[in-house]
């Protein structure tokens, strides 16, 4: 019988002597817990209430007094947004104590609303509180 040239196999690709070698592993290094870097903080964001669930302390809509209204508008608002457009009107207006910017020196609006000449930014919320209902 003759031999079927269509059953011969093809020889077998040679091994790449560099693919074969095994590769060393790289030393490893101790990694101090302060040199690591660390990851940016998120940003605080007031959600609004879930269905059928209240709303916080500072998402409930209060009704600025008249003095309040001035700076605020008379529509009801979050103590949040308040505290906000408070800010706001302080910037714009150049309230700020030039030599501690802690302070708020209060124009004639917001002697109003203060009944001071100045406050401290961390007295402004209490201030803020006896004018919404």
């Amino acid at each position: 019988m003759a031999k079927n040239t269509t059953d011969t196999k093809a020889p077998a690709p040679k091994a790449d002597p560099k693919a074969a070698a095994p590769k060393a592993a790289a030393p490893k290094v101790a990694v101090s817990k302060a040199a690591a870097p660390k990851a940016p903080a998120k940003a605080k964001t007031i959600s609004p209430p879930k269905a059928g669930g209240a709303p916080n302390a500072l998402q409930k809509p209060l009704q600025p007094s008249k003095e309040l209204a001035a700076v605020v508008g008379s529509n009801m608002i979050a103590r949040g947004e308040v505290v906000s457009k408070v800010w706001e009107y302080i910037k714009k207006h150049d309230l700020q104590n030039p030599a501690n910017k802690r302070e708020i020196l209060a124009d004639e609006v917001l002697k109003k609303v203060f009944g001071r000449d100045k406050v401290t930014m961390f007295e402004m919320n209490k201030y803020l509180a006896q004018h919404l209902t």
